[in-house]
């Protein structure tokens, strides 16, 4: 849920933007005309408190798992190293948070902070790998099907539905049992069940745009259908992509923890958040030593999370019409009671 606050303050500064433009002068209105459209789009993010809290979450997950080789060497720990005589009890247990394992360890006698890190790199490498992947096929078969309909667009919304109607999961657990599980299966499944969604979104916007004026234009100079989608279709479906891009990302971070959790995504002892939950989940382990459950599913809900609410806040941001609208309403409010001041002021 978006903090009232935060929304406040950002429909403020859309309304200030609003009266910059509203409120007649040649100096504010030279300012405005000035600024580009990336320029407004930034300005509106940086304004939103949300967009740079997500950001900078991600930034930090970002470096700590590129930082994950440094870590491991200040600390003096690998992520594979068990520490059986320091990292376990007397009894064979995980050791919980000390002075020398800042995170604990787990049932091996591993340092849970170090495989935090480099578990991220794994969460990451997927998510985008897989992301690049989904998009640039669903981009090329929305944009093939949307723009020269016929059998073409026949075809290919029925591999749409087809790839939507499968069963995510037991088509994964097939993959894996034929090629075996790794890395690069982990992102091959991703992308099959990731692209069908994006390819419906493309194609949607294409039949929309299919039909504007400057592709008439560009028809009526000769240019062909490739040239057409290459130079004045595609341009004008990257805000979406962008978006939808966003938003896939906490999703393949989402799926590959889920994959490694049952044992079909990334294999041992490599360190994954999934594995990590796999490993507390292991003879009920969590009951004795929490914080093998609780750090890794931090690290995934505050990842997922500021993706998340990132992508909510660039949509928002590429497209302001709801929020002008509220800023318009703002404003209009604010008027309304320096107008009322003023009569009683009179009065």
């Amino acid at each position: 849920m978006t903090d009232p606050k935060a929304t406040e303050a950002h429909e403020e500064a859309v309304a200030e933007e609003i009266e910059a433009v509203a409120v007649p002068g040649q100096t504010q209105q030279a300012a405005v005309a000035a600024r580009s459209p990336l320029q407004l789009v930034w300005a509106r993010l940086r304004r939103d408190p949300t967009a740079m809290i997500s950001a900078a979450v991600i930034l930090l997950v970002i470096i700590a798992a590129l930082a994950a080789p440094l870590v491991a060497s200040l600390i003096g720990h690998g992520p594979n190293e068990q520490f059986r005589d320091d990292g376990l009890t007397e009894f064979g247990t995980p050791v919980g948070p000390n002075s020398q394992f800042l995170l604990g360890t787990d049932n091996l006698g591993r340092d849970v902070l170090v495989r935090l890190v480099y578990g991220a790199q794994i969460s990451l490498i997927v998510a985008f790998a897989a992301t690049l992947g989904a998009l640039g096929i669903g981009t090329l078969v929305g944009l093939v099907a949307g723009f020269m309909r016929g059998w073409v667009d026949t075809v290919l919304t029925w591999l749409m539905d087809t790839t939507l109607s499968l069963p995510q999961l037991l088509f994964a657990i097939s993959l894996v049992a034929l090629v075996g599980p790794s890395l690069g299966t982990t992102v091959i499944v991703i992308v099959l069940f990731s692209w069908a969604p994006i390819a419906r979104v493309v194609r949607g916007q294409v039949l929309s745009l299919r039909e504007r004026e400057f592709v008439e234009a560009a028809r009526s100079l000769g240019a062909s259908n490739w040239r057409i989608m290459r130079v004045d279709v595609l341009p004008n479906l990257l805000v979406p992509i962008l978006v939808y891009g966003t938003l896939l990302i906490p999703q393949a971070i989402v799926f590959e923890a889920t994959l490694s959790f049952l044992g079909l995504g990334v294999l041992p002892p490599t360190a994954t958040w999934g594995n990590m939950l796999s490993v507390a989940s292991t003879g009920s382990l969590y009951t004795i030593a929490p914080w093998l459950v609780i750090f890794p599913s931090a690290a995934l809900l505050a990842v997922t999370l500021a993706f998340n609410l990132l992508g909510d806040s660039i949509r928002d941001a590429l497209d302001p019409r709801q929020t002008l609208f509220a800023g318009r309403r703002r404003l209009a409010r604010n008027r309304a009671a320096k107008r009322a001041a003023r009569r009683k002021a009179s009065a």
